[in-house]
């Protein structure tokens, strides 16, 4: 296994047979990937390492520039919205649907908090009233946004964003482990509401039964909050350098940001052997 040497440590780097990649922050900033992790993937593909994107991004705002990656067959596979939604080239791998009373629930608690949410569907993302996210949150949402209250109860939706008005009341005070369901941050003001089992780390594990690769051999890159399941499940786990520090916590290794080349700088010890 190449060892790679951070400062006086070294540590054992072991070459995986899958590296799942979160998007924002991670692979790409501001919406976009970076030229070097651009570059980094297609060198990947030409190796026996399967290539998968672990994000919380619903299907229908994922960019176009990681979609092109699995159209041109050098990503495999995609797992969106928080593990609840995978898929490669050819089917969808696994999925789960909130049921109509988990969306009820979670639509009348967002409610009784006043404030604005959006539902995540296969190709639309709705929302419960109008909000200036709908034209600022990514360049894609316009075009694929509606404004519905409704449409959670009688249409098939897999995760729930609720979007704070400030960064001191984040609905503290909802039990949601009363509903089983959870509230995870990802945002100073936009948290997403799921069910208490959802995570990436589930749709990792249905991801690596479809390829028949064991959830130890893999190895995650990410920098947020709900990367923290994924990075307990993988066999080796790097957070960004400029990832949130409970991340950092759970990591066999932090690298640096975007920038600093964080991602090359461990994946170039395989590449090159």
């Amino acid at each position: 296994m190449p060892t790679l040497t951070i400062a006086t440590e070294k540590i054992t780097v072991p070459t995986p047979k899958m590296i799942f990649f979160d998007i924002d922050d991670t692979l790409s900033r501001n919406g976009k990937i970076a030229p070097n992790n651009k570059a980094t993937l297609e060198a990947l593909a030409d190796t026996d390492i399967k290539l998968v994107i672990s994000t919380g991004r619903s299907k229908v705002i994922l960019p176009p520039d990681i979609t092109e990656l699995l159209d041109a067959g050098i990503l495999d596979a995609i797992i969106c919205m928080n593990g609840q939604y995978s898929f490669d080239n050819e089917r969808i791998i696994s999925h789960y649907p909130l049921t109509a009373a988990q969306a009820t629930t979670i639509a009348d608690l967002c409610n009784q908090s006043g404030l604005v949410y959006k539902f995540d569907a296969e190709s639309q993302i709705v929302w419960s009233d109008e909000h200036e996210w709908q034209t600022t949150y990514h360049d894609q949402i316009k075009s694929c946004s509606i404004i519905d209250p409704e449409y959670c109860k009688f249409n098939t939706v897999y995760q729930c964003s609720v979007f704070f008005d400030n960064q001191d009341d984040k609905m503290q005070d909802v039990n949601f482990d009363r509903h089983a369901l959870k509230l995870v941050h990802w945002h100073p003001i936009i948290g997403d509401i799921l069910p208490i089992d959802a995570s990436k780390a589930r749709g990792i594990l249905d991801v690596c039964k479809h390829f028949s690769v064991d959830a130890r051999d893999c190895m995650a890159f990410g920098d947020g909050l709900n990367d923290l399941e994924m990075f307990d499940l993988v066999g080796f786990a790097v957070a960004m350098g400029d990832g949130k520090d409970e991340l950092k916590a759970r990591a066999n290794l932090i690298t640096g940001s975007i920038e600093e080349n964080g991602i090359q700088n461990v994946i170039e010890h395989f590449l090159a052997s």
